[in-house]
Order: C-alpha cells, then sequence, then structure tokens
C-alpha cells in the first residue's frame, strides 16, 4: 500500500483563537505548522485570518495577509505543500482569486456542490442562521479557471454523496483535468462520521484517485481516521477539524493531533510520505514553481 499523506488543517475559519488553540499571526501560523511538520504533515491547509488586534477569529481575503502567512510557512518547513482555501458564499471569487493568484498554492480547495449548512441545538433553537453553502457548477468551472491559471490542483472538498458522485461529471464536461477527493464527514447537515459510509464513499469516487477525509467531531472520528488510513486513503487532522485526541483530552496544538494521525497510519502497515515524497506521488511541480516568488 502507498505511503500515506498527512495535511495538517492549520486553523479553519471562525473558531476564536481567545477560546481555542487556533494560529492567527504569519509567525503563530507558522510555528504550528512547523509543529505539524515535525510530526510527520507534509500538506499545510491554510485559512487566512484577519490581523487586526480582536479580530483574529474572522476571515480575511487580503492577498497581502496570504503573501505573509505563505511565506512565513513555507520558510518554516523546507519543501512544505501549501492547500489554500477557498470557501465563500455567494457567487463573487475575488477574494480566493487573489489570494490564490498572490501565492500561487500547490493545491486549492474547490467545494464541489451545494449544502444547506445547518446545526441545531438541543433546545431546538438553530446554532447559527440557516445558510446556503452554494457551490454551482458556474461558480466551480470559475475557480478551477483560476486554479489552472497559477499551476494550482484543485482538491475537490464533498460534503454529501451527490457530491462525490458529481465531481467526475466536472471532468467529463471538460471543467476539470484532474480529480482528487476529500470525504468531509461530521458537518451537521452533511455526510456523518461513518467508517461504513466511507467504504461506500471510496467505491463511489473514480477509480485510481487520490482520496482523503476530513473528519469534524470529538475523539469518536479517530476510528474513521483508521478505517481511512486501512482502506488506502490520504489522513488529514488539525485544530481547524477537531480538538480531541484519541483518548478524549484535549490537544494543545496540531502537532499532537498530526502524531496521532501518524500513528493510525502506521498500524494500517503504511509509512508516512516525506514532502518530497508526496509531491512525487501528487505529480505536483517543484516547489520553486509556487509561493510568492513564483507569483
Amino acid at each position: 500500500m502507498d505511503k500515506a499523506i498527512l495535511t495538517c488543517a492549520l486553523t479553519g475559519v471562525l473558531t476564536d483563537p481567545a477560546q481555542h488553540p487556533v494560529p492567527v499571526t504569519a509567525a503563530q501560523m507558522a510555528a504550528a505548522a512547523r509543529e505539524a511538520f515535525d510530526a510527520g504533515a507534509s500538506i499545510m491547509h491554510v485559512h487566512l485570518r484577519r490581523q487586526e488586534p480582536g479580530m483574529g477569529r474572522f476571515p480575511s481575503w487580503d492577498p497581502a495577509v496570504a503573501c505573509e502567512i505563505d511565506t512565513a510557512i513555507r520558510a518554516a518547513c523546507p519543501g512544505v505543500i501549501i492547500n489554500l482555501t477557498t470557501g465563500v458564499v455567494g457567487p463573487d471569487i475575488s477574494g480566493p482569486s487573489a489570494c490564490i493568484r498572490a501565492v500561487r498554492p500547490e493545491i486549492a480547495a474547490c467545494n464541489a456542490g451545494s449544502l444547506n449548512y445547518l446545526k441545531i441545538k438541543d433546545n431546538g433553537q438553530w446554532a447559527w442562521p440557516p445558510m446556503l453553502f452554494d457551490n454551482q457548477v458556474d461558480k466551480v468551472t470559475a475557480m478551477i479557471a483560476v486554479m489552472n491559471e497559477t499551476g494550482t490542483r484543485p482538491e475537490f472538498e464533498c460534503f454529501d454523496v451527490g457530491i462525490v458522485r458529481s465531481v467526475e461529471m466536472y471532468q467529463k464536461a471538460g471543467i476539470a483535468d484532474h480529480l482528487e477527493y476529500n470525504f468531509v464527514m461530521g458537518v451537521a447537515s452533511g455526510m456523518p462520521v461513518d467508517a461504513d459510509l466511507l467504504k461506500l464513499l471510496v467505491k463511489y469516487r473514480k477509480p485510481d484517485t487520490v482520496w482523503q477525509t476530513t473528519l469534524i467531531g470529538r475523539e469518536e472520528i479517530w476510528a474513521v481516521h483508521q478505517a481511512t488510513a486501512d482502506l488506502g486513503g490520504m489522513l488529514r487532522t488539525g485544530v481547524e477539524d477537531t480538538f480531541y485526541l484519541p483518548g478524549g483530552e484535549r490537544t494543545s496544538g496540531n502537532g499532537q493531533l498530526i502524531e496521532a494521525l501518524a500513528a493510525c497510519a502506521r498500524r494500517a502497515g503504511r509509512e508516512v510520505a516525506s514532502p518530497a515524497e508526496a509531491r512525487a506521488m501528487l505529480g505536483l511541480q517543484a516547489a520553486s514553481a509556487h509561493g510568492v516568488r513564483a507569483a
């Protein structure tokens, strides 16, 4: 079985850094990335945060922020692969497009379909106002066009079974020439974290394509991380996805989570890929083709 490529989801979208160990500044992001890198992560999935005092829980689409954070992570982690977020609500993709063009990441998330993004409390009240995370075909097509311009590989984020089945259609329609799947499990209104469902998702993807899981939750996610490793998938975790280690204790940061993920790979009889090995396995360009200097 192939070596396992580990991705660290460094910070997430809206988690409050005053309450949780999520990095915000370029220095914090680089330090968090280095912890994960030392533990075996070859890819860093990057969200950008507002840098003004007291605003770090909010997302940023400032290309200058993207450049500062990308440069800091690459300096801290030689040869690292950057996977940049692109998720926005609504048809305006100018923010993520500007950031992709500014840093030319190796990979960028490409949300492959729409989802009613819901969560409800035990008392019947919505945890947040119901919203549509809209990712129509025209929006996906426009996002991939920007990625093609910068030599960036789209990673198709799939929140539901129908979205998984739609991904191959993008290739058949000539929109995408390469498919990589990310099965996102644990969003309350999307796919549950379920090892039995995972086996079906692997079956429903296009054969012989790279896939990984993003598992959102507490300690219950770790059995499905192990199933991912056993089934040959690539592995991802980080404080964007969970704050809990396999034993139920809270993590101090990304390094501990990646150590636990590497242990899943090794229990499946798989070694952890180095950044150079991951780059070759995914067919990515050399590191010199990416980052601020390349842009």
